[in-house]
């Protein structure tokens, strides 16, 4: 590292570390949306943000499921429908939570990396000044204004708003890859950018070879936090045939959805396809890695739609249904994974209803390799 980039990044973890430590703020901070970050720039008048190297599950476009543009004065409009939840995009402490006179009910969080969003429009927050969000908490349930359904998005530097589309794209809704440095110029923050090195098969193969624990010795997902476009359920109209368990004095990893021959089927998450083949008594098998930690094996498939390296998206066409490998009918069999542990998909899915649990699952490291889940109850399913 030459000696710029170590200022640089001293100057990042200076910024950090005085924006994460506050975990009280004024008055003013509690009621203006436009205000200087205290020692954001004490330090120094730059720091820089990588966000090519952030972690996926750091990071969460505001609205997943709704249709984005910016506008004019550095705003991101982003439209979407009734009852959508409004998800944080990095994690960070709520500094405001209120109605406004022009931008109604309104959530401002101060990030970690320094950055502050800002989402109004709001039907209802449900957040308070003070509380600690993680990126793609439910923050809020989407408003509007003169029978639209919206939330005005933007994003703002030491109190100066900053255009969405330096940092993220609105028609993919994903960060650009590069690294952004931010210099105190007076009154104002300009922004300059560099990007990232690595390709998108070495990001891939990150996400592919990531330790669902991150280094920790336990992880939580919390289904009920999901929005309908974030998951699906794989062979929708399916009734079980087979369950998980015990089968014939055999453990059955999975389960065994019917429905008809050549069915479509669909992907549960977000994720990369990092299996498709042909691959013993499964038959034509896909195995995908989500960045929630969890990892889905869809196999007997007549037809396989996907490769591996392929990026897909929760609901998307993966294979068709059939009976290749050990199969007495055209079926899929089903697989929930983490760390290669197989565990019940009925933790995750409702089966007789096709949806999703609203449960809390807390997966933790047992022994050599093993790992243990408990099943916590989420009686109201925000944004649902």
């Amino acid at each position: 590292m030459n000696f710029k980039n170590l200022l640089l990044t001293a100057a990042l973890l200076i910024a950090t570390t005085s924006v994460k430590a506050q975990t009280a703020f004024s008055p003013l901070e509690q009621q203006q949306i436009s205000i200087e970050t205290p020692g954001l720039f004490e330090h120094s008048n730059t720091f820089s943000i990588n966000f090519a190297r952030l972690p996926i599950d750091e990071y969460s476009f505001p609205l997943p499921v709704g249709k984005a543009q910016n506008t004019t004065d550095n705003y991101m409009e982003i439209t979407t429908r009734h009852g959508d939840a409004v998800k944080a995009m990095f994690a960070g402490t709520v500094r405001l939570s209120k109605k406004h006179k022009t931008f109604g009910n309104t959530v401002v969080i101060r990030h970690d990396n320094g950055l502050e969003t800002v989402y109004s429009h709001n039907t209802q927050n449900l957040v308070k000044v003070g509380e600690r969000v993680r990126a793609g908490q439910t923050i809020a349930i989407v408003g509007g204004d003169k029978g639209r359904v919206f939330c005005t998005f933007s994003l703002m530097v030491n109190g100066c708003r900053i255009n969405p589309g330096t940092i993220l794209s609105a028609k993919s809704h994903r960060l650009l890859r590069q690294t952004v440095m931010f210099k105190k110029s007076g009154f104002h923050v300009d922004l300059s950018v560099t990007h990232d090195e690595k390709t998108e098969e070495e990001r891939m193969k990150d996400l592919a070879n990531a330790d669902a624990f991150r280094g920790k010795g336990k992880f939580t997902l919390n289904l009920a936090e999901l929005t309908p476009g974030e998951w699906c359920y794989p062979l929708p109209a399916a009734k079980v045939i087979s369950a998980y368990g015990r089968r014939g004095g055999r453990s059955h990893t999975g389960v065994d959805l019917k429905t008809k021959p050549n069915d479509n089927i669909l992907a549960a998450f977000d994720g990369v396809v990092t299996m498709s083949q042909t691959y013993h008594g499964y038959g034509k098998c896909i195995r995908i890695k989500h960045p929630n930690g969890i990892e889905t094996l869809y196999s007997h498939n007549s037809k396989n739609l996907v490769k591996a390296g392929d990026i897909v998206k929760a609901g998307q066409v993966i294979a068709l249904t059939g009976r290749t490998g050990r199969a007495t009918t055209e079926h899929l069999h089903f697989e929930c994974r983490v760390n290669g542990i197989n565990f019940n998909p009925a933790l995750i899915f409702d089966h007789a209803r096709h949806s999703i649990k609203l449960d809390c699952l807390t997966f933790t490291k047992r022994g050599k390799g093993g790992v243990s889940i408990k099943s916590d109850k989420t009686y109201m399913a925000k944004g649902k």
